[in-house]
């Protein structure tokens, strides 16, 4: 295999012989110029496996470096080199379609990290492996619909560079599925995938959390904690609902984001991390900073490249896809037959808005196969909330970051504790009847309400029904 080549352009000489004895000693061919001009030539008279340019050049900028890259190079990861502390221009580099960026004065052991992903996401891509990785994921992420084919060569863009990503969509859409699969196709596949829900974690707990301490920095430490930032070390950390980070926190996560580093608590030194950050909430994160509530530059600095998934109700024609593809999960969990959606179901549920987007068709069909009688599914198992008829005097889809209106009163069988209890209400009487029916054989019972024994016992119990 020949040696990889790398094009290094910046006008400091100390940087240059830096760069080229450090990569020198991995065992790289370095070639190091000064100027835009000569990085042209050196470009035009041989290929290069990667590029580190300089933001500021005497006759123009690493913006031009980019452009030209981008444009007769696409293969060819380009790295950033900013000053301490600009993170401007680190967030303008990485939408420019920069690859990374690195701080001066260069972090040796980053630096080496960034060179091993880049140098390995370029050998994918003439080895075609990118391509192979970014073709859409099968039923990974269901639908044919043009906003979702849109989705899916986006994230195939997205897990080509090392830029945050902000993914914003309503509850239940499928956030967290759309940040593993940018992990899975890019180059930190082989890394951790580490998700955390911001809101989960109690905030005295949130630093020790994200950046772990050392054993007896507080009370309770028994041991060295490693945190999450040093869990997710060389793949991706996706934070969930950011949202919900207290605003001491935003602070401590803006300086792990700029300087690439977590110092635990109760540790002198702060150690590097190699992560990159993923990140998603349902609420509207631009209004939360124009309210105070959410830090302007950790807003942009985690939100470099925003990806919007779309609501189910934008999506009306991948419902009988997404529902055949559920019900085929729920039979080979339940070992059962596979659910089938009668014609009156399936157009109830081609109508019906999804406030609660997948996540809500997922308990829907679950619940409907549990009510319905063997597999097939008719309107009544779905149980939907019943809503104001099409074109009667439907109020407009919320805007996105909005909850959505209020749906129409339930009917009388629903309970006033909420959704959860309506529907316990709703699992209980049809127990109760079916154990009537059989004359309380609870063998029979499950097979007339299409569960098995062991789940009608779990429901039982769950439900206090003696």
């Amino acid at each position: 295999m020949s040696q990889q080549t790398v094009l290094v352009i910046d006008d400091e000489r100390d940087i240059r012989e830096l760069l080229t004895i450090t990569l020198g000693r991995m065992d790289l061919q370095v070639d190091a110029v000064g100027t835009v001009s000569e990085a042209r030539r050196a470009l035009a008279e041989r290929t290069y496996d990667l590029c580190f340019t300089d933001m500021r050049l005497p006759d123009g900028s690493g913006h031009e470096i980019l452009e030209l890259i981008a444009a007769q190079y696409p293969d060819m990861p380009v790295a950033m080199i900013t000053a301490y502390g600009n993170v401007d221009a680190a967030v303008n580099a990485l939408k420019a379609g920069a690859f990374d960026f690195v701080s001066k004065p260069v972090d040796i052991q980053m630096l080496r990290q960034l060179v091993r992903t880049a140098l390995r996401l370029a050998e994918e891509k003439r080895s075609g492996a990118a391509a192979a990785k970014t073709s859409p994921p099968g039923d990974r992420l269901i639908g044919d619909s043009p906003v979702m084919q849109q989705v899916r060569a986006t994230i195939g863009k997205l897990a080509r560079n090392q830029a945050p990503v902000y993914i914003a969509g309503e509850s239940g859409v499928g956030k967290e599925l759309v940040a593993r699969l940018i992990h899975e196709q890019g180059p930190r596949a082989s890394g951790p995938f580490v998700p955390v829900n911001c809101g989960a974690i109690p905030s005295e707990l949130m630093e020790s959390e994200f950046f772990g301490h050392r054993k007896g920095s507080f009370t309770g430490a028994v041991s060295d904690k490693e945190g999450l930032f040093q869990a997710a070390n060389g793949g991706t950390l996706f934070l969930d609902e950011v949202a919900e980070l207290p605003l001491h926190m935003q602070v401590k996560l803006l300086r792990a984001i700029q300087e690439k580093a977590v110092r635990p608590i109760g540790a002198r030194e702060e150690i590097p991390v190699d992560v990159r950050i993923l990140s998603a909430t349902h609420k509207n994160l631009a209004a939360l900073v124009e309210q105070g509530q959410f830090r302007q530059d950790l807003f942009y600095r985690i939100n470099v490249i925003e990806l919007r998934v779309p609501p189910l109700r934008e999506r009306r024609g991948d419902v009988p896809m997404l529902a055949s593809h559920i019900l085929r999960q729920l039979a080979q969990k339940s070992g059962g037959a596979t659910g089938r959606l009668l014609p009156t179901a399936q157009q109830a549920l081609d109508s019906y808005d999804f406030p609660g987007n997948v996540r809500e068709l997922e308990n829907i069909l679950e619940r409907a196969m549990a009510m319905c009688d063997g597999d097939e599914i008719d309107i009544i198992d779905l149980m939907l909330p019943q809503r104001t008829p099409r074109g009667v005097s439907e109020a407009p889809a919320p805007a996105y970051g909005t909850p959505p209106p209020a749906p129409p009163a339930t009917p009388a069988s629903a309970s006033d504790g909420g959704l959860d209890d309506y529907i316990s209400n709703l699992e209980r009487t049809a127990i109760i009847k079916a154990l009537e029916e059989s004359r309380y054989n609870k063998t029979a019972a499950a097979k007339k309400l299409g569960i098995t024994f062991r789940a009608l016992r779990y429901k039982l119990k769950k439900l206090g029904i003696d």
